[in-house]
């Protein structure tokens, strides 16, 4: 048993680094430059000094500062420099007096000029993730410690496979999908291990999406609703017209990921639940399986849908607050493409975890009966 342990980790350990050379090449990317970067660069300071305050007698803020930085990173490290900030909530910060901030750099003809971008909340960030990392491992143990390497994973392959084959010119609903197969596989296995139960979640889970993507086109086909019709298409566009990127296909590359992590874990308690029933009562009949497993699906089906409306509706905020207040007809609230996107989005990806429940239970159910294995026992 040692052995096959051992050999196991030397298995996984070589996909490692045979995964991690494969994404170090893809992206080697020579990309489209689509606007003026030369001279110009993002580098972290530190305010020495305040030259022009920006603070009324009432104490509001107009205009902007004008303040001396110290370079902290970058070819000009060191060097004391005068930047502009702004007031503006997107852009600058109200400095103070040994304040971290991140500066843009535009140099032209050997001369700087300097304009503060924002507060430097990076380490901050980076502290925040470690924390939650941390506190996934502490109160989860062994579990929690595969789950955070799980969301790791998740990460690194959205951030350095995901984004990297859109821009490349691969549909991106295509690869939504590899996506979600991979994260599945990975995920499922680090979570549950190789066995019975972790087969039937990742089967039911690729279904699931498959079911959500199904949706979501038939939706937009019968709305007249494409991916044209998002916000900001406009740059979009120019961006479609730049790159290779397929831009129509990414609202459905969307609904796929989003439904991704909702999917797997109703098929994960499903699958598990089974396994866990059967392993106590393994006299128990394929019918009766399917039942149990609905029963429990039943109890998930409200919550899930629940997480996915609310979250979509937390995502579109702004625009409903905007509707409310300028109250909006319903007519008009109903034939927006913002509103529809939403619905459809909310609704696709609640009917792919509905739809999840029974298949994953006649699955589980099938092939706990079929099989005459021990449903703990590994693959």
């Amino acid at each position: 048993m040692k052995y096959k342990i051992n050999k196991r980790q030397i298995i996984v350990f070589i996909i490692i680094i045979i995964f991690t050379i494969f994404l170090y090449q893809f992206n080697q990317i020579d990309k489209v430059q689509l606007y003026h970067q030369n001279g110009k660069s993002f580098e972290s300071g530190e305010v020495v000094d305040i030259i022009q305050d920006n603070i009324t007698d009432n104490g509001n803020q107009i205009g902007k500062q004008i303040v001396t930085i110290k370079l902290l990173s970058g070819p000009y490290k060191g060097k004391i420099v005068e930047a502009n900030s702004s007031s503006s909530y997107l852009y600058g910060t109200h400095c103070q007096i040994g304040m971290r901030v991140i500066v843009d750099i535009s140099e032209s003809q050997n001369s700087l000029y300097v304009n503060v971008y924002s507060f430097d909340r990076s380490h901050i960030i980076y502290a925040i993730v470690v924390f939650f990392l941390m506190s996934l491992w502490i109160v989860g143990g062994k579990q929690g410690f595969n789950s955070a390497i799980a969301l790791i994973f998740t990460f690194i392959c959205i951030i350095f496979l995901f984004l990297p084959m859109i821009y490349k010119g691969v549909s991106p609903i295509l690869s939504a999908m590899i996506i979600s197969i991979l994260i599945t596989i990975v995920t499922m296995y680090l979570i549950g291990g190789w066995t019975s139960k972790t087969m039937t979640a990742i089967i039911g889970t690729i279904s699931g999406v498959i079911i959500s993507g199904i949706f979501a086109f038939i939706f937009s086909w019968l709305t007249h609703i494409s991916g044209y019709n998002v916000s900001d298409i406009e740059q979009l566009v120019y961006l479609e017209q730049m790159t290779s990127i397929h831009i129509g296909e990414l609202m459905y590359a969307g609904i796929l990921i989003s439904t991704l992590g909702a999917i797997m874990d109703v098929a994960m308690s499903i699958s598990s639940t089974l396994n866990e029933i059967y392993y106590h009562n393994p006299y128990l009949s394929v019918k009766e399986l399917f039942h149990s497993g609905q029963n429990v699906g039943k109890d998930m089906m409200g919550t899930m849908s629940n997480t996915l409306i609310l979250a979509f509706t937390g995502s579109s905020i702004n625009t409903l607050i905007f509707i409310y207040a300028y109250d909006y007809p319903l007519l008009q609230i109903m034939n927006m493409y913002s509103i529809g996107i939403e619905i459809i989005q909310g609704i696709a990806a609640t009917l792919g975890v509905i739809l999840t429940v029974p298949l994953v239970s006649l699955i589980s159910a099938y092939h706990l009966k079929h099989k005459a294995i021990n449903p703990i026992d590994t693959f």
